[in-house]
């Protein structure tokens, strides 16, 4: 058989589009056009469906527009995503050029510190912005930076700088609770909290901001403006440093309460131990404070603090960096503060030395200052338990009477001071210091020292009888006893022992007014001192610091006191002193041997007199008593031959207190105090002088009409007694 006559086989097509119905012989159909017929009508076929399932030629045109809108609306929203990555991509390289060099940005304080010694030389206190040093990612205690990760942004090392899924989460959780969605949380990275805490690399310019409180609330706006801002500034730190050097700023700038600017600040202000050493629980209450600095701060409340740094550990523990047992282990025993820092930063002693020193190197500091101060933890320790004792004890519940208390030696050294009921406190209103109170019978002490230092004795005698002395455009003004009774001749030591009034006034118009009042002053009494003959009565306001320095003018012999509490101050890091003090001790305002005399008359007040609750077995003890018109201050101010303490109580707002005179409460708060400091010491004997026998009797001297006093001098005189 030739090549030719082969059979040709059928095509493909034939197999794959079998004909449906009738088909048409093969010997009437054109050879050629067999395979083409087929694919024509498989063609008309898969249109007729395509329309059905389209809806018709309508269907495609709707479809056709569809594929048209989505094209237009790709287009465009890649071109614009392309246009606004490219300006992030410029946004973020501008920024990335002006960011500084690492080391230049982990002290961003725009005031210095101020660390407190007492007088041995441990840590008491700190005020202003205070930095422990330098610190890193690779330096801090593991446990430290893990929890601060772990609380603050678990994807740190995951993410460049903005973590979409962060921002996502917490927009949802703000919608969920009824905020905004840029309201409470934030979705914030470590790195955007940084970028927040270098204020977008905007530096603190006081010319240009009213205080740095304000400078700092600017810095941590939310409005969605400052948010894309600080996502720049993140994302070009994440270009310009790796993530260690990122968390290594944040560690160093973070505030954490209390004045602490950094981890290390804040590990030595509340533990007394650094940054590297602290342990899990520890670590978990510094990483708890990021949330609120204020709120959780351990100073202010230590078992909310503790609550959650609980929190915390079971987060570390969630994500692994804490074993069971490890994490059981710091929740069995929780972070405890040092004693510094259970002191509650020095409370009133801290806040006048502040106050009482250069401005330039406490209040505005730009350097960190230490500060050597003559607090005794001990004796302040005393004074505050003394307080804390006799209010329980012996004032009814609920009272809202306010105390006072002051130690200090006899050269003006303060070694322990409460400003209020409340001791552990900064920045309040101290009653030691700010509350100018008139003084009552505790006055009465510079009225006989005027006339010792005038020659009189002790054992001189007076007539306490009815007296009234006539105030020029005044009318009369008759001074009378607390208890209402006469004594008649009496010695000034009685006079004094027993706060008689008609005596004092007597003494004082012998001595003359003039020089009272400038004994007074000698002594360091500096507010205005009353006019008349109500100045011998206490009739002058003064302080209780005031009032207890110019006892210690007494105690040493007659001399000024001026009271301080810096001894030493110095720049951090430097070994010479800026300023030192040594004494506060000034010039001579009586002889010794009237000051000698003058603590004789003044012992016999606590031994025999008025004062005779503030007695502590087996010491000698001088000091008076005070109460002014109506009971509305009541004073007790003594000493040994170590210190001199003073006591003052009232009410803020001027209310009489009931049942109250300086012989009762204040005595009685002086006696705990002195008690618990004098404890394991050695009695000394006061330096005092017997005098001798008396030589003569004082009188009053006609007084000389004088001119030239206020018209309000009446009723200045109506309102001076209350006794003792």
């Amino acid at each position: 058989m030739t090549e030719s006559k082969r059979r040709k086989p059928k095509l493909v097509a034939d197999k794959r589009y079998p004909s449906k119905g009738r088909k048409p012989s093969a010997s009437k159909r054109p050879a050629g056009k067999k395979a083409t017929a087929r694919k024509t009508t498989s063609r008309k076929t898969a249109r007729k469906k395509t329309r059905k399932r389209s809806g018709g030629k309508g269907g495609g045109i709707l479809r056709r527009f569809f594929r048209w809108v989505w094209r237009m609306v790709w287009g465009l929203t890649w071109r614009v995503g392309a246009v606004v990555a490219i300006l992030i991509a410029l946004a973020v390289g501008v920024v990335y050029s002006s960011l500084p060099d690492l080391d230049a940005l982990l002290d961003g304080r725009a005031r210095g510190s101020v660390t407190l010694l007492d007088r041995d030389g441990k840590v008491f206190a700190w005020r202003g912005d205070q930095f422990g040093g330098v610190i890193t990612a690779d330096t801090v205690s593991p446990h430290l930076k893990n929890a601060v990760i772990a609380t603050e942004d678990k994807r740190f090392y995951r993410h460049f700088g903005v973590s979409p899924r962060g921002v996502a989460s917490a927009v949802r959780i703000n919608l969920s609770e009824g905020r905004g969605p840029l309201s409470g949380h934030g979705g914030s990275t470590i790195t955007q909290q940084t970028a927040k805490l270098l204020c977008l690399g905007v530096p603190y310019d006081p010319t240009e901001w009213e205080s740095e409180a304000a400078y700092e609330a600017d810095c941590r706006q939310g409005s969605l403006w400052r948010k894309a801002k600080e996502a720049i500034y993140a994302m070009a730190m994440e270009v310009k440093y790796s993530k260690d050097e990122v968390l290594t700023i944040y560690l160093n700038r973070a505030f954490l309460g209390a004045g602490a600017r950094g981890f290390e600040a804040a590990s030595q202000r509340y533990f007394g131990k650094s940054a590297a050493e602290v342990s899990p629980a520890e670590a978990a209450m510094l990483a708890g404070l990021l949330v609120a600095p204020t709120r959780y701060a351990p100073t202010n409340n230590l078992q909310r603090s503790q609550d959650r740094a609980r929190l915390v550990i079971g987060l570390m523990e969630d994500q692994g960096y804490l074993t069971a047992a490890q994490a059981s282990e710091a929740r069995a025993r929780p972070a405890q503060l040092s004693e510094a820092a259970a002191a509650r930063a020095g409370g009133y002693f801290a806040d006048w030395v502040m106050a009482s020193g250069p401005e330039f190197f406490t209040r505005n500091t730009t350097e960190d200052v230490v500060i050597r101060t003559t607090l005794d933890q001990r004796i302040q320790t005393s004074a505050e338990e003394a307080l804390k004792f006799i209010f329980q004890e012996k004032v009814r519940d609920g009272s809202k009477a306010q105390a006072a208390i002051v130690v200090m030696s006899a050269d003006g050294a303060v070694r322990a001071m409460v400003g209020g009921r409340k001791t552990r406190v900064s920045g309040a209103f101290n009653r030691a210091t700010q509350a100018l109170r008139q003084t009552g019978s505790s006055f009465k002490p510079f009225v006989y020292a005027t006339a010792l230092e005038l020659g009189y004795s002790p054992l001189d005698t007076v007539m306490d009888e009815p007296y009234c002395v006539d105030i020029p455009g005044s009318g009369q003004w008759c001074p009378k006893n607390y208890t209402n009774k006469y004594y008649g001749r009496v010695t000034l030591a009685d006079a004094l022992k027993n706060s008689l009034n008609i005596p004092a006034v007597k003494v004082a118009e012998i001595s003359g007014l003039d020089n009272v009042r400038t004994v007074a002053s000698g002594f360091g009494i500096a507010s205005d001192l009353a006019q008349g003959p109500a100045l011998a009565l206490g009739a002058s306001e003064s302080t209780l610091i005031e009032m207890t320095g110019a006892y210690a003018g007494i105690l040493n012999g007659g001399s000024q006191v001026e009271p301080y509490g810096l001894t030493e101050l110095k720049l951090l890091g430097d070994e010479t002193p800026v300023m030192v003090t040594t004494t506060g001790i000034g010039e001579r305002v009586i002889n010794e041997k009237a000051a000698k005399q003058l603590t004789w008359m003044m012992e016999r007040v606590v031994s025999e007199g008025t004062g005779g609750r503030a007695k502590l077995p087996g010491w000698q003890v001088a000091g008076k008593t005070g109460t002014t018109q109506a009971a509305r201050d009541a004073w007790f101010i003594g000493f040994t031959a170590d210190y001199v303490t003073g006591v003052w109580m009232g009410y803020d707002d001027n209310t009489p207190l009931s049942g109250v005179t300086g012989g009762g409460l204040p005595a009685e708060i002086w006696k705990e105090t002195m008690l618990r400091v004098t404890e394991g010491m050695t009695p000394t004997p006061l330096p005092m002088m017997a005098p001798e026998p008396p030589v003569q009797v004082a009188q009053p001297q006609p007084r000389r009409k004088r001119g030239g006093f206020a018209n309000d001098i009446n009723n200045l005189l109506k309102n001076i007694f209350g006794g003792n």
